[in-house]
């Protein structure tokens, strides 16, 4: 299996848990915060189109540094839009990226406001672990807004295996 067949394969099995854990978000909870200082369910959301747009940019030679993060859709159905959109930008530029792809040289930040080079197989893994980080942090919402919430690595309360 190829470096670039092996991401694929993690990416695509991580994508379907994040979208499980992003649709379980009830319709009127985007704005749910469970403290004061966090990101809203919907903003914190929209890291995962961020760095899915991150991996797709990436793998297609278009990566531009600075990268623009633009600010979270206003509703969380916008938000899931989103998200199915740069879920195909990545399956397009996987199809389209080699391996000799992975190797190439792109900006990001190495360390607190401090950028430096990266291939582009450490962006995506960075980008794919970026999210599958904030995934976790957005499952621990779910049960204060009354969500269910899904099986991610193992069974959960609400999706037992046995």
């Amino acid at each position: 299996m190829s470096a670039l067949q092996q991401f694929a394969r993690v990416w695509k099995q991580e994508n379907a848990t994040t979208r499980k854990v992003l649709h379980a978000i009830p319709a009127d909870q985007g704005d749910y915060r469970p403290f004061p200082n966090v990101k809203t369910a919907r903003e914190l959301s929209f890291i995962f189109t961020l760095g899915q747009g991150g991996i797709a940019a990436a793998l297609a030679d278009q990566w531009q540094w600075p990268p623009n993060f633009p600010p979270a859709p206003p509703t969380l159905e916008e938000v899931q839009s989103a998200f199915d959109a740069s879920t195909q930008a990545v399956e397009n530029a996987i199809a389209i990226a080699t391996d000799a792809r992975l190797d190439a040289k792109v900006m990001f930040f190495v360390g607190p406001k401090q950028p430096g080079e990266l291939s582009v197989a450490q962006l995506c893994w960075f980008m794919l672990h970026d999210t599958i980080h904030h995934r976790g942090q957005l499952s621990t919402y779910l049960r204060g807004m009354g969500a269910m919430v899904p099986s991610i690595y193992g069974p959960s309360a609400d999706e037992p295996w046995m």
